[in-house]
């Protein structure tokens, strides 16, 4: 019995860890927790999916049919009752799920976790993310009172089955943590939608990079972060004529660059948040109608970040991975089209130096004081006092850092301006996609999304398929927005925006497909400015490599493409590694290892060791390589490792090459691999005595946690999965294709479907992770895409909601 586990694994535990891993927390009270009337012990229970319920506020009887896996299939009279549904759906199956993670994206954990929780909720509430959902909640209030309609519905469907539940229903997380839970509101489902942006456009490197460039360069610095690699194999094909756009970029200005020193900078996303999606048109198709895929890469939580739905009204019905506080599908199909995202990556975060008049009420902006604006984040804290944090706004966006926050600077600060904070409609995208019928639809659909930006991949029963870099995108000047600006200058605001229709997009393509992987989106013959953001490198080669190799593509090489452990990365550096380290001095032992890493054909498969020893090399060397960045005090990011990869083969004798440390001599890249070789044999002997060997399944040790990561008896550990970053089958340690989707564009389309987890966020039920191990095996599920109201063999259970008079 999990709980059992729990228990063992409670008295061990002396906090509770967040998403972040950041300690956070204390024990809850034992006796409360442990009570058999209404505490853990009450959550050992399966799911009710049959009788009827009553809801407030629905106007007609809603049929929620369920099948074997859990999944709700949904169908409603109106849209209003659909997303009533959904919200109470949800909350039924993932409700703490729900709350927890707008609570993160709130900056309100210290609320339920306490002061250890202060840090991460002011970085957050300086990050503006409250601001920015208040400014998407006022935009649809003055644009589009029928979506925030339909939010409020949601709400209402999740507030109708809280509304129900008494302390001893609780789910199990409150318990341990001994809160309950509040109701809904639909700035919590633009919380939502702006974790996500931050977790997939919160990124940025502009403050570390202002530090590079101090300390290295210019020259240094284009060499190890160039706008363009030396390959570009760009997510729209190369061959795209672009003089259709007639919107000039924005011409350079006189702008000096602010070279501070910047010692710190708040947390940033995991740079591993990406994905993989494709489409083939139906002339290279093995049955000839279009086949479209996806699997967006994502923390491999539980639960699960995805929550799979069919949502069907008489106008519409559509069949995917839904996100908890949002509505509609978010990566799925009707019956007309599909549609699937990867993240897009583009810079949409500058930052700006502030100077201040002498009491902070006003800045200097175009040669005249400008007045502040006041945002005061009340930060409640549980056990102690609220906190009270009084961040100042300007024009450019909020100032993250100043005297009161990771700065020593008395009269500036640095002010983050962020296309989150720019409001919007990106839910209106969704409910618009859930009922397109065409390219043209879609197309429509895609103009309300401002960001995170995304490439939208789109396959349609007509025969189409296309992929869009969607996102509200500034029109920079040559080189805006990689260092500090200076705030005082007009010159460095955003001038203006890329117009939607010149984003770049590519529809039924020459060459039969569309894919992305986080790559660069363009050549340069892009006219806009768009910089390497970290830009994938091998996953998109290996890829569009597949594609370009066969005439004609099947649903099986789909499937064997989403499982593909081929290591490109280890192919471009390890031959030459093992050529140019000189072996006269290696032991026995590390001869042996040498052998083992010689005989590996670059496959990340479980049972191999050469990708662990890979790991292990590669990790020592790029450490090696970037000590110079090692700097006390100092704000430094290394570079990314293609560019790493590629001054080790043709800059073997860069000063970078040089150990800081060892004065007395100069190494180079050949002196680099043999040092890095041996500190990685030393460690793989240590992690052979811990583990018994170091094959790639013991070495990754691939697990999904649960979001309060001190629970063993809620997580999976030791996931049988290969594959690593920067393979298509991105699997590492806790990250990795969090749902992975294949959609044949039949008449209805067809589809197969599997994610790392299970429909239930409840730790006691038996639908809680049983995914994971057909997930971790390459199997899928077929999901039963109901045409009608009435139920087929695959439905074992039905549920009626009904209107509560």
């Amino acid at each position: 019995m999990k709980f059992a586990k729990l228990i063992i694994s409670f008295i061990f535990t002396v906090g509770i860890f967040f998403v972040l891993n950041t300690k956070l927390g204390a024990i809850p009270p034992i006796g409360k927790f442990l009570n058999p009337y209404s505490g853990i012990w009450q959550n050992e229970t399966t799911e009710a999916t049959s009788g009827n319920v009553y809801i407030p506020g629905l106007k007609g009887k809603v049929t929620v049919h369920y099948d074997a896996q859990l999944i709700p299939h949904v169908f409603a009279q109106n849209e209003s009752d659909l997303y009533k549904a959904q919200g109470y759906l949800t909350a039924k199956h993932r409700l703490w799920q729900l709350e927890f993670q707008t609570f993160a994206a709130a900056g309100r954990l210290s609320e339920i976790i306490g002061e250890k929780a202060l840090d991460y909720d002011r970085t957050e509430r300086r990050r503006g993310m409250g601001y920015g959902s208040d400014q998407a909640i006022a935009y649809m209030e003055k644009y589009d009172k029928e979506t925030l309609g339909y939010i409020q519905d949601y709400a209402d469907g999740v507030n109708a089955y809280i509304k129900q539940l008494k302390p001893e229903d609780y789910p199990v997380e409150y318990k341990l943590l001994d809160y309950k839970p509040e109701a809904w509101t639909p700035k919590k489902t633009a919380l939502l939608l702006m974790y996500m942006t931050k977790m997939l456009a919160g990124g940025d490197d502009d403050l570390e990079y202002t530090n590079a460039l101090r300390l290295f360069g210019k020259e240094n610095f284009d060499l190890l972060f160039p706008d363009f690699f030396d390959i570009t194999d760009p997510v729209i094909p190369k061959e795209i004529d672009w003089t259709f756009i007639d919107v000039p970029q924005t011409p350079l200005p006189e702008s000096i660059t602010v070279l501070d020193t910047i010692a710190e900078t708040i947390s940033k996303p995991n740079p591993d948040n990406g994905s993989n999606n494709w489409a083939v048109s139906g002339t290279k198709s093995a049955t000839g109608n279009p086949i479209l895929a996806n699997d967006p890469h994502l923390g491999l939580n539980l639960p699960s970040i995805w929550f799979v739905m069919q949502l069907s009204t008489p106008n519409h019905n559509a069949f995917g991975a839904t996100i908890p506080g949002a509505l509609s599908v978010i990566s799925g199909f009707n019956q007309h089209i599909a549609w699937g995202e990867t993240n897009a990556t583009r810079d949409v975060i500058d930052w700006y130096k502030i100077e201040f008049n002498e009491d902070r009420t006003k800045y200097k902006y175009d040669g005249k004081w400008k007045d502040v604006s006041i945002r005061v984040e009340d930060i409640k804290i549980r056990g102690k006092e609220n906190y009270i944090d009084t961040v100042l706004y300007t024009h450019h966006g909020p100032v993250v850092y100043d005297k009161n926050f990771k700065s020593d600077k008395e009269l500036a600060g640095y002010a983050m301006k962020w296309i989150g904070h720019e409001g919007g409609n990106n839910q209106k995208t969704f409910i618009e996609l859930n009922k397109a019928k065409n390219y043209d639809d879609y197309v429509k659909a895609l103009q309300f999304w401002n960001a995170p930006a995304q490439n939208f991949v789109f396959a349609s029963t007509e025969g189409d398929i296309a992929l869009w870099i969607q996102g509200k995108f500034p029109n920079k000047w040559e080189g805006q927005g990689k260092f500090l600006m200076d705030g005082s200058k007009p010159e460095n605001d955003w001038q203006s925006y890329i117009p939607q229709q010149f984003n770049a997009h590519t529809k039924n393509p020459e060459r039969g497909f569309v894919s992305s992987a986080n790559q660069h989106p363009v050549d340069e013959n892009y006219p806009y400015f768009v910089f390497n953001d970290g830009y994938e490198t091998y996953r998109n080669r290996v890829i569009n490599d597949y594609f370009n190799s066969k005439e004609k593509i099947s649903i099986d090489d789909f499937k064997n493409l989403h499982n593909n452990n081929y290591n490109l990365k280890a192919t471009e550096i390890v031959p030459y590694m093992l050529e140019h380290m000189d072996t006269s001095s290696l032991s026995e032992k590390e001869m042996s290892i040498y052998n083992e890493i010689k005989a590996w054909k670059f496959n990340n498969d479980i049972d191999e060791v050469g990708p662990s020893i890979f790991r292990q090399w590669y990790g020592k060397l790029y450490n090696l390589v970037w000590d110079e960045f090692d700097v006390e005090d100092t704000a430094l990011d290394a570079p990314f490792t293609y560019q790493t990869i590629y001054l080790l083969k043709n800059h073997g004798d860069h000063e970078f090459m040089d150990i800081v440390e060892t004065e007395d001599k100069v190494e180079t890249a050949k002196d680099l691999f043999l040092m890095a070789f041996k500190e990685a044999a030393t460690r793989l002997e240590e992690i052979k005595k811990e583990k018994g060997d170091y094959t790639w399944l013991k070495y990754k040790a691939t697990y999904a946690g649960h979001l309060l990561q001190a629970l063993p008896a809620f997580s999976r550990f030791d996931i049988p999965i290969g594959g690593d970053r920067n393979i298509v089958n991105a699997t590492s340690e806790d990250h990795g294709p969090s749902w992975r989707m294949i959609v044949e564009m039949t008449t209805p389309p067809t589809a197969i479907g599997i994610y790392p987890g299970g429909q239930s966020g409840n730790p006691g039920s038996k639908y809680y992770d049983n995914f994971i191990d057909d997930w971790a095996a390459g199997k899928y599920h077929q999901l039963n895409f109901l045409q009608s109201e009435q139920p087929t063999d695959a439905i074992i259970d039905t549920q009626t909601l009904t209107p509560k008079n």
